[in-house]
């Protein structure tokens, strides 16, 4: 059963990137998020094609049949990784963890039209209350930043698609995890290069950047490339073996974590209305997380029905 270990595998590498990610585009202040996801693409791809060429992995060559097959994922990972990048890099770690909640309750919406899936009541319940901590701790952060806010909510929603529209593809299981993740990187990285290219401000600041010769530095941006191909593999995993609203709840129940040691730095400005709304955000995922494995224990309906109509007709016979 790969359900729990995927959850925990993502878990893991969601929390690692974002550490490494904090520590250089904060505390370095690298000036430029989408040569970090440019960079993050580019060590995927070779890893792949590596390991593709050593028969480690197998997907499909290069064909427009599998670019088309892909579309549209790799831009909404695309959009994903930039804003989620550009957030993190404006947002304190609490407020960015807590903002991350919408991206459940737009996941669940988008499970619902697109996968016709139905949460139960309790599930429900749970998300509302993370929605509601979040909002009440937002009402009062005083660290405030409006374009931080702003690429939250898009990363938030372009998280929730992309959880969504991954899960059609993988359950289609024509190109396989390995197929979707380096054509994901390879369709992605032309665009990436041309919006590096367009920002001519962040080349200039990417010139001036003093810590390019610092071994920290060196060994964060190194780690931040590795663990980028590490998280999307995880992501997909955990898609494949679970629905794409517990790959995201998952990735906000690890922010618990995240949130409580983000009280710890600098950048966070503590009031009394915004720890409360963080702390019934916090108990909001742990309710969810109960109700997923309540769900997992319990079997469904339709197995129940058949198993007794099966029983009713051994009876008979």
């Amino acid at each position: 059963d790969m359900h729990a270990p995927s959850a925990v595998f993502y878990a893991t590498s969601s929390l690692a990137i974002m550490a490494v990610n904090k520590i250089v585009l904060t505390s370095y202040g690298f000036p430029s998020p989408p040569v970090v996801a440019l960079c993050q693409m580019i060590l995927t791809l070779i890893l792949l094609g590596l390991a593709k060429s050593l028969k480690l992995v197998s997907f499909p060559d290069v064909s427009m049949d599998v670019v088309w097959k892909v579309f549209p994922l790799p831009l909404l990972y695309l959009a994903n990784v930039i804003t989620g990048l550009g957030g993190t890099k404006l947002i304190n770690l609490p407020m960015f963890t807590l903002l991350r909640r919408f991206s459940i309750l737009m996941t669940m919406i988008l499970e619902g039209w697109l996968l016709n899936s139905r949460p139960t009541n309790i599930v429900k319940f749970s998300v509302l209350l993370m929605i509601g901590g979040a909002l009440v701790a937002a009402s009062n952060d005083l660290a405030f930043d409006l374009v931080g806010y702003i690429f939250l909510f898009l990363n938030d929603f372009f998280t929730a698609l992309n959880g969504v529209t991954l899960k059609q593809k993988l359950d289609s299981k024509e190109l396989g995890s390995f197929g979707l993740m380096f054509y994901n990187c390879l369709i992605s990285m032309p665009i990436t290069v041309f919006i590096v290219g367009f920002d001519t401000r962040s080349l200039d600041n990417l010139q001036a950047f003093e810590y390019w010769h610092d071994i920290g530095f060196q060994l964060s941006f190194l780690g931040s490339c590795a663990m980028g191909f590490v998280l999307t593999y995880s992501i997909f995993l955990c898609t494949q073996f679970n629905s794409a609203l517990t790959t995201t709840v998952v990735g906000c129940l690890k922010n618990v974590l995240v949130a409580y040691y983000g009280m710890s730095l600098a950048d966070y400005k503590f009031s009394v209305l915004n720890f409360v709304g963080i702390n019934v955000s916090i108990v909001g995922s742990f309710v969810y997380s109960y109700a997923k494995y309540m769900e997992r224990a319990t079997p469904p309906k339709e197995l129940i029905e058949a198993e007794a109509t099966k029983k009713i007709s051994e009876s008979e016979a």
